[in-house]
């Protein structure tokens, strides 16, 4: 048996012991001398003055280490702040609610958050969600192309390289929206193809199967071909092929049918192994084995993931699975517990902050039981294409690495 385990443990409460916070004490109480202007004009002026010097440092929000001091400015009876921090509004423990300094529309919350987190978040003033419109950095998240969030990161958080475009090096090609008619669904349905450069030279490759294939391939969601393009560049990936499933209804975008078709269907599950899989490997120079085989998805994607390379460790011998809604089919622990199934490699992800890492934990504890080649990583973030797309990378060098 070949237990891989990276992961990294960083816990909520981040002690403060030896750190020096003066940089963030001096900025709070900035903040608190506004109250004791009495010329409203000149408080106001000052106020605009505080807030263009933060705005030039890129510094709203205010990050110092591991505190925060969220900032909005504006007329509202009530300010709060939403986002991952508090499951956006499922952490009824996560303090949320902003405070206005006396005689001002300055409005601010102070939190603490891990040194490499990434969150997404927003402002909510009387009811009403906004960006943080001194925020640059956003976050597009949510199904069938999501809407943007304001992005707080942290000192330590780092982008991964790979997904962004170089255009130094060669794209593949994306055939995109190509319409089945399955038969066993009952319905049309579209997926898209992607194919690396020069293909047509490379003999038969290895194959992806992505759920949620429109998000992961969105530019602001997943980026998977960009990333892809830039590990096969690198060499950090050998040459594949990647299949992306979209869940939306063809003739009806809007009819997204993830939650009954990623819900441990069988009916998907016969789908794509009776017509999906023989129609790719009839059109495309793709390898026909287990071994050369991977499913891969996220929320209930990576639910589904798990249940297909268990329910059939004979077509697929990988599965990438992120953030996995295991809380939604308890049934599906019971599916991999089985000590003699076939040796396959699992790359799991999940975030730390109001995700699926205690779900995710079980799971990794059943698999360290089992015959499987895995790999299991955890990050400061929430449930966020932010944190999905930037662990895109090491899923596909786990299963794809060059030899």
């Amino acid at each position: 048996m070949k237990t891989l385990f990276s992961v990294v443990l960083i816990f909520w409460e981040v002690s403060a012991w030896g750190q020096d916070y003066s940089l963030f004490k001096k900025t709070v109480s900035q903040l608190n001398q506004f109250s004791l202007l009495t010329d409203t004009a000149a408080q106001a002026k000052a106020i605009s003055a505080w807030m263009k010097d933060l705005r030039q440092a890129g510094q709203i929000p205010f990050v110092d280490q591991d505190s925060v001091l969220f900032l909005y400015r504006g007329t509202a009876h009530s300010v709060n702040w939403m986002g991952d921090f508090n499951g956006w509004g499922y952490d009824k423990n996560f303090q949320n609610k902003g405070k206005r300094i006396e005689k001002t529309d300055l409005w601010f919350l102070k939190a603490s958050f891990p040194k490499d987190a990434r969150l997404d978040y927003k402002i909510v003033a009387d009811n009403n969600f906004l960006l943080d419109q001194e925020n640059p950095h956003q976050q597009w998240s949510g199904v069938g192309g999501g809407t943007p969030n304001s992005e707080l990161r942290m000192p330590l958080w780092k982008e991964d390289p790979a997904t962004q475009v170089h255009p130094e090096n060669p794209s593949g090609l994306v055939k995109h929206d190509i319409l089945f008619n399955s038969k066993i669904l009952g319905y049309q349905l579209t997926y898209s193809v992607y194919l690396p450069h020069s293909v047509e030279t490379l003999g038969k490759l290895d194959c992806i199967y992505v759920t949620d294939g429109y998000e992961y391939l969105h530019p602001q969601l997943g980026n998977m071909p960009v990333i892809l393009n830039n590990l096969i560049a690198s060499k950090k990936i050998r040459p594949i092929v990647a299949v992306f499933v979209d869940h939306r209804e063809p003739v009806n975008r809007s009819n997204n049918k993830r939650m009954q078709e990623l819900a441990m269907s069988q009916a998907y599950l016969d789908f794509f192994v009776k017509e999906l899989i023989p129609e790719i490997e009839k059109n495309y120079p793709v390898k026909a084995d287990a071994q050369s085989r991977a499913i891969l998805g996220t929320s209930m994607g990576g639910l589904t993931s798990t249940y297909f390379a268990f329910e059939r460790p004979d077509v697929f011998g990988m599965a990438g699975i992120q953030s996995p809604a295991f809380y939604t089919r308890p049934q599906i622990y019971q599916l991999c517990a089985n000590p003699t199934n076939p040796k396959m490699k699992i790359s799991m992800t999940s975030g730390l902050i109001n995700d699926t890492s205690k779900e995710a934990r079980k799971m990794k504890d059943i698999l360290a039981a089992n015959s499987c080649e895995y790999h299991y990583r955890e990050v400061n973030e929430g449930h966020s294409w932010g944190n999905w797309r930037n662990l895109i990378s090491p899923i596909l060098i786990d299963f794809f690495a060059s030899k």
